[in-house]
């Protein structure tokens, strides 16, 4: 039995509809909706040069920016709580859930270059997360009835 529900988002439109059908399964099942978004850390553009400390005032200002974003996307979705992590997006979500969650990403249509050169988040979680992932495809509708549980 699933204990919450908790979702990747990116801003983008899949991520809108990967939200779309969280809510709906979180409502459906009754239990809390985790909204999550994870910024990747600042990193050198090229391999000489130094790894500085990023200005602490930047970077809370990003998280601050991305966390109004989240409250503005889970705005009258009942039981929704909004976190913003650092980090690998894969790696973020994952911390998050245990084996009686459910993930819910949406798919990004990445080109075999763009997921050669960036990974796919994805394909990381369903290959590597302790629960149940449902993978949103580009479709921006809500679950049909019969593809939610009883």
């Amino acid at each position: 039995m699933n204990n919450r529900v908790v979702v990747g988002v990116d801003f983008s439109d899949p991520s809108r509809t990967a939200l779309d059908h969280a809510a709906a399964w979180a409502q459906r099942l009754g239990i809390p909706l985790m909204v999550v978004h994870v910024l990747l850390p600042p990193a050198p553009i090229s391999p000489e040069e130094r790894i500085a400390i990023p200005d602490p005032a930047c970077l809370e200002a990003l998280e601050h920016r991305a966390l109004g974003h989240l409250k503005q996307w889970t705005h009258g979705i009942p039981h929704a709580a909004a976190e913003v992590k650092w980090g690998s997006p894969a790696e973020g979500l994952m911390a998050l859930v245990d084996p009686d969650s459910l993930l819910v990403v949406g798919q990004v249509g990445h080109s075999r270059m763009g997921r050669f050169l960036f990974g796919s988040t994805v394909a990381r979680v369903v290959n590597h997360a302790p629960c149940d992932v449902l993978v949103v495809r580009r479709e921006k509708s809500v679950p049909h009835e019969s593809l939610l549980p009883a």
